[in-house]
């Protein structure tokens, strides 16, 4: 029976992306906030650099979610197959 390894993240990564995230947030944020434009313009940037984040939240959870439909199809699939390897006798012989 064929194991599915699990694959996880190490601590190292996570962090990795949880600092370039903040980085890259704070930099527009800074920037954003230092623009010499005037206050409409500069809550317009404001309202779509968080439409654009909230947008990348969601796109990186549907991604996940289908990765993960996909990997239990493959694990009911795969016990079925053993379920039936297992069940059947290629040295039996039917009607004797």
């Amino acid at each position: 029976m064929a194991k599915v390894i699990a694959q996880q993240t190490t601590a190292a990564y996570a962090a990795q992306a949880a600092i370039s995230f903040g980085v890259a947030l704070g930099a527009m944020v800074i920037g954003v906030a230092y623009l010499p434009v005037g206050g409409w313009v500069r809550a317009f940037l404001g309202v779509g650099l968080l439409y654009v984040v909230t947008a990348a939240f969601t796109l990186s959870k549907v991604i996940r979610d289908r990765q993960e439909v996909g990997q239990m199809v493959s694990r009911v699939d795969q016990a079925r197959l053993d379920k039936l390897l297992t069940e059947h006798d290629p040295f039996k012989v039917e009607g004797l």
